[in-house]
């Protein structure tokens, strides 16, 4: 039986598959075309399961191509001499691995020249490909026409030593521009980081080359699609809303929609003869959230590389009005390649996912902000399950006007949060608030992010019930009356008729307001809640 797969490379006979049928006939178009492609994005992405179903493609639809895989990880402590020694070493195993799969046999030549060639440097890189071109396409086979084309492909480049990476890149740029040299025909790149943000000499571009290739996260389709395999061999259904749910979510993120088909599928113990509803899918989204696996690893270390990056972050997720998509700017650059930000459609910046935006709040907020013991009024009594109805609803008018009031009560004290940048203050309060409020009743709450920037809609679910409150920073009268509209068009989408609508106010002179109005035919509840500038004098 197959499952979903989300350690390293996913096979088709033992794992559900996103075909990528599209991409993978631009791939090979592209190699046809004897283009040198390369494709850089952040890990866990499907790079390499990809690159090598789009080999296995061409191969199956054109025999005639060579395909020559190499692996640049275990390259990167190597010396120049000791890397092309390893690059020889790996591409006469690929040699000989090419043949034994296609039934045909090496001639005495090419056995002889394998045997007798070295590495050294680019140049003998070349000449190599030159010699070996020749001999190959010349060869005796069994049952199969005479190859014609090298295909190169190299996976983990980023491990290329520093010492060698203009040479190497050098070499390739002068093969494809040489009309005497035809091999390799074609040329994949796969890695993390960039050609430019590789350290070499950039007085001159090495790969201006490059045809830069762009492999996006699942679409909604495709997540159908991955889904729709599992039912077929298992049975079992998936409720459209949980589909279109988990791919909103993950943002069609690789690794974590497969990750969240595993805890659906393998983890909760659903018979197979139920279908996976909305109930399912927030216990599974509630143990993603809570688990340390290796993407969210690999994130929260990326994150927290640059002290800088909290700052970004916070004010992408903050303020509408956003920041550029400029990957001229070092720190937007280097958050665009770890994957935790892309381009919206306006070209600003914006999370590429609430699961990571809820990770990014997280990370940043401290353990304990020093105020918890506030946040209920003194000497009521009340305690958190007292914002239940009796008949077991959220009285979320209360829970939150008791919000506005705590805000009030701690005065000054919001300034002393660790950690924390002022300006983002009241956000990370409202979320730990609300996140102890609802672990505590035994609700779930997640992110909600609609445009990627500027605004959270949390979702809160008890009791099979949706409460929505999205928390902005004030930025002007229009934006304020925009949000409103922003939140009812979410609250058509998720079929509630309130919502909570949460602005703080950080200007010298705020003015707290609270008021209820209709927009668009559902009620929304609306809170501006000053943020305290500065300690007052009296008590420096």
């Amino acid at each position: 039986m197959r499952r979903f797969g989300t350690q390293g490379r996913v096979y088709p006979d033992k794992h559900y598959v996103v075909p990528r049928t599209e991409e993978i006939a631009d791939f090979i178009a592209r190699v046809k075309d004897g283009r040198y492609i390369v494709l850089f994005a952040p890990r866990q992405t499907g790079k390499t399961t990809f690159f090598r179903m789009a080999i296995d493609a061409l191969i199956t639809e054109e025999p005639t191509y060579f395909p020559i895989q190499l692996d640049f990880q275990v390259m990167r402590n190597g010396s120049p001499p000791v890397f092309y020694d390893r690059l020889y070493q790996m591409m006469c195993m690929q040699i000989e691995s090419v043949f034994q799969k296609r039934g045909g046999t090496p001639s005495q030549r090419l056995k002889q020249f394998l045997e007798n060639t070295t590495l050294t440097d680019g140049f003998s890189m070349m000449m190599f490909f030159k010699q070996f071109a020749g001999l190959l396409d010349s060869d005796s086979h069994k049952h199969v026409d005479a190859f014609k084309r090298v295909v190169l492909l190299i996976d983990e480049f980023d491990g290329i030593p520093q010492d060698v990476i203009s040479d190497f890149l050098y070499t390739l740029r002068l093969i494809y521009l040489t009309d005497e040299l035809h091999c390799p025909h074609s040329v994949g790149i796969v890695g993390v980081k960039s050609i430019s943000q590789l350290n070499y000499d950039r007085s001159v571009s090495p790969f201006n080359i490059q045809d830069e290739f762009r492999l996006p996260n699942f679409t909604l389709q495709q997540v159908q699609e991955l889904l729709s395999q599992y039912t077929e061999e298992i049975g079992q259904e998936f409720a459209p809303e949980v589909i279109q749910t988990l791919h909103t979510q993950t943002g069609g993120q690789p690794f974590l929609v497969n990750r969240f088909a595993q805890i659906l599928t393998e983890e909760l113990n659903i018979p197979k003869t139920e279908t996976v509803v909305m109930a399912h899918f927030a216990v599974a989204h509630a143990l993603l959230l809570d688990e340390h696996n290796i993407n969210i690893e690999h994130l929260l270390t990326n994150i927290r590389r640059n002290r800088r990056f909290e700052t970004i972050l916070m004010q992408i997720a903050s303020y509408e009005k956003g920041l550029p998509y400029n990957l001229n700017d070092d720190i937007i650059n280097e958050l665009a390649m770890f994957g935790v930000i892309a381009r919206s459609s306006d070209g600003m910046c914006e999370i590429v996912n609430p699961i990571y935006q809820h990770h990014i709040l997280r990370a940043f907020k401290p353990l304990l902000n020093g105020l918890e013991s506030q946040y209920l009024p003194e000497d009521t009594g009340e305690d958190f399950i007292d914002y239940l109805t009796p008949i077991g609803q959220i009285d979320m008018v209360a829970l939150l006007d008791n919000f506005r009031d705590f805000i009030s009560r701690v005065g000054f004290r919001i300034l002393q949060v660790p950690d924390t940048p002022q300006e983002f203050v009241g956000q990370h309060l409202l979320y730990s608030y609300l996140d102890q409020f609802i672990r505590s009743v035994g609700g779930s709450m997640y992110l909600e992010v609609q445009t990627g920037r500027g605004r959270m809609d949390l979702l809160l679910i008890h009791n099979q019930q949706k409460y929505i409150v999205e928390t902005k920073i004030w930025e002007g009268v229009r934006r304020y009356a925009l949000g409103k509209k922003q939140l009812a068009k979410y609250m058509e989408l998720e079929g509630t008729t309130e919502g909570y609508y949460v602005v703080f106010d950080h200007r010298e002179n705020p003015e707290l307001r609270v008021e209820t109005e209709t927009v668009n035919g559902v009620k929304i509840r609306c809170y501006v809640i000053p943020i305290v500038q500065e300690r007052p004098s009296s008590v420096r």
